[in-house]
Order: C-alpha cells, then sequence, then structure tokens
C-alpha cells in the first residue's frame, strides 16, 4: 500500500519488524512535517496516522522516542491509549507534557 503526501510514497515493506516500520514511518513524518508548526498538519499527515493504525503495540516505541527526543507524539498516544494525563497547567509545556505521559506509562506498566 502507498500513501502520497508531498510528493512523498511510503511503501509497507515486506519482513519489516514493528520497530522498523515506526522508524521508516516516524522519519518520513518528520521529514515531511519539519517546518510546518500547525498540529493539523503534523497530526494528520498520512505516516503520522499509520503510527497511529500500528496500535497499541507501537506505544513502547512512542514513548522511548518521546523519552529520548520529546518527539509530539501527544496526539497518537492520546489516541491509541484513550488516556490524556496532561495537566490543564502544562499544556504547550514541552517538557512538563512529555514528563506527564512517561509518569502515566510507568503508572500504567508500560515499559519501553
Amino acid at each position: 500500500m502507498a500513501t502520497t503526501s508531498d510528493k512523498q510514497v511510503v511503501f509497507r515493506q515486506a519482513g519489516e519488524t514493528l520497530e522498523d516500520r515506526f522508524r521508516r514511518l516516524a522519519a518520513a513524518w518528520q521529514e515531511a512535517v519539519a517546518y510546518h508548526s500547525s498540529t493539523t498538519v503534523r497530526n494528520n499527515h498520512p505516516a503520522y496516522r499509520e503510527i497511529i493504525g500500528l496500535g497499541i503495540d507501537v506505544v513502547p516505541l512512542l514513548l522511548r522516542d518521546l523519552e529520548d527526543n520529546h518527539t509530539h507524539w501527544f496526539a497518537a498516544l492520546r489516541e491509541i491509549t484513550g488516556a490524556n494525563p496532561i495537566p490543564e497547567e502544562a499544556a504547550g509545556n514541552i517538557p512538563k507534557m512529555a514528563e506527564a505521559w512517561l509518569r502515566w506509562a510507568k503508572d500504567n506498566h508500560y515499559s519501553w
């Protein structure tokens, strides 16, 4: 299956592990939206949507990337898990948002 956005095609590759697929999709997403400040653009990119479609199994990979790089996986985590652990006063503060998600993950027995 191929998806297109910004003249970019993303293919599913045979024999790919979940982590390989996540890394490939994340790289495509980051390259495509690197200069977009719009969360709508960022969160609706086909690669981001495909990562969400990977479901609950991708959550540890999102958490690891969130912890290591503070990558904005907040919408993906919220959509996949149904949780929203970010307190209102932390909204917009990326380090505090990441901290809230990582604390939630530990409280819910996720490991990454």
